[in-house]
């Protein structure tokens, strides 16, 4: 078999075996994948699918994903779209092996290239964190992966510090850390919550439902109780 086959067999593989963890979990698939974020009229990668997969519909060339992805990052300050299209671009990521590693590599070196800097870009220290997160959950853990080994919370915080608790990157934290430690989780969740009443693209989104009519909102998920109230406002 082609080597370039074998990987990407290997990324299919392990990106599957990643999707049966957590639908055997309390929710049906990874939460930064599997649900598309409302990001209004906003730019992001190019995407025709209704859903959170690939349809087979999509051309487009992931040679140039880096760079896209970058020049998409730097021209928006807007955390949901942030995040957004670092589902897309780890989504696309997982049929290149080659342009997923070349896109972390990027993301990484602008994060470290912020946290010295005398003024750190949050969001470029946030786009990092949660790039490396979105592969893990995606990418699985096989070598191919370029995101092991790498904390990607580590930099979330570090973003959250320096943003001043932004509550769009809080709502990013409580998704990572669902299944994590609950009083580290739930107090994203309730700022994430807090700040969507200020935020109306942020309360859109804690309003909408993980997956289909019958699942929970994205508020009742991450507070992982009926405290709604804040996203239905």
């Amino acid at each position: 078999m082609h080597l370039k086959t074998l990987r990407s067999v290997r990324f299919t593989i392990s990106g599957f075996a990643m999707l049966f963890i957590w639908a055997a979990a309390a929710v049906a698939g990874p939460p930064l994948i599997c649900h598309t974020f409302d990001i209004g009229d906003a730019k992001s990668l190019p995407w025709i699918s209704h859903d959170w997969n690939l349809s087979g519909g999509e051309h487009y060339d992931t040679h140039d994903l880096a760079y896209d992805t970058i020049t998409l990052l730097d021209s928006s300050e807007v955390g949901l779209v942030h995040m957004e299209t670092l589902r897309r671009a780890t989504l696309y990521a997982r049929k290149d092996p080659q342009a997923a590693k070349q896109l972390l590599v990027q993301l990484a070196a602008r994060a470290r290239s912020s946290e010295s800097s005398e003024h750190p870009n949050a969001l470029a220290i946030f786009d990092a964190g949660y790039l490396a997160e979105a592969y893990k959950q995606w990418l699985g853990e096989g070598s191919a992966n370029p995101a092991n080994g790498l904390d990607g919370m580590a930099w979330i915080e570090k973003a959250l510090q320096a943003s001043g608790n932004n509550p769009e990157m809080e709502f990013a934290a409580a998704l990572i850390t669902l299944h994590g430690s609950d009083a580290k989780h739930q107090a994203y969740a309730q700022r994430a919550a807090a700040g969507a009443k200020n935020d109306e693209l942020l309360a859109r989104n804690l309003a909408r439902h993980f997956i289909g009519a019958q699942s929970q909102t994205m508020a009742e998920l991450i507070l992982k109780n009926d405290e709604t109230k804040v996203a239905r406002q």
